[in-house]
């Protein structure tokens, strides 16, 4: 893809939501941290229905702690892996109390040394909480990035590498939430919806999916 077509690419999606935003429910840095974390591996629809559960009960962290590996797996007992995701966030809480606080840190070296926190979720509290013009590559944008001709790569570091060089500078810090939109709800895994797609013009992919019989 080409500067021209990524610019039309991003200026596309912008007119069409302007103010993009996480799809994960929170109203704190360190909800936001919590329900990332949860978020492996599992949807933000089964996230969000378990952390409004848990967020009214416990939502800092000496208020998780104080649950308890029982009280918190009860809470999270529906999303996939609640077992270790409940000993990653206790284990994070525990530093966030020790080390920072009580307090969210705003740092990738301090954000990646919590548990159950890898480079992904790092990025995702950047991008949001602290608005850093970062880019955390999940299922959704490295497909949008290799099937677009947008990004091209073979793990989801090198796919975050071009995108960071290629993205123009005033779509960086928004672009992350229209990947992640367009891949969940336009270009998805299985058949994308190319009729539908509004940069289909600028894509190297769609032009050779056909139309859906009707």
């Amino acid at each position: 893809m080409k500067p021209a077509q990524i610019e039309a690419f991003f200026a596309t999606l912008k007119a069409a939501n302007p103010m993009p935003v996480t799809e994960l429910e929170y109203t704190s840095v360190f909800e936001l941290l919590t329900a990332v974390l949860l978020s492996a591996q599992a949807t933000d629809v089964g996230v969000n229905k378990a952390t409004r559960r848990l967020f009214p009960v416990a939502n800092t962290p000496q208020a998780i702690l104080d649950l308890g590996l029982e009280g918190l797996e009860s809470y999270i007992k529906t999303i996939g892996l609640y077992h270790s995701k409940s000993k990653h966030l206790l284990q994070t809480c525990r530093m966030l109390v020790d080390l920072h606080g009580g307090k969210v840190p705003g740092t990738r070296e301090e954000l990646q040394a919590l548990p159950g926190v890898g480079r992904k979720t790092a990025n995702v509290v950047l991008n949001v909480a602290f608005g850093e013009p970062t880019m955390a590559v999940d299922t959704h944008i490295f497909r949008v990035g290799n099937r677009t001709g947008l990004a091209p790569g073979k793990t989801p570091e090198q796919v975050e590498q071009q995108l960071l060089k290629r993205i123009p500078a005033p779509y960086m810090v928004d672009a992350h939430h229209w990947l992640i939109l367009h891949g969940r709800y336009v270009c998805q895994a299985r058949k994308p919806l190319c009729w539908q797609c509004g940069v289909f013009a600028q894509c190297g992919f769609g032009d050779k999916t056909p139309a859906p019989a009707n």
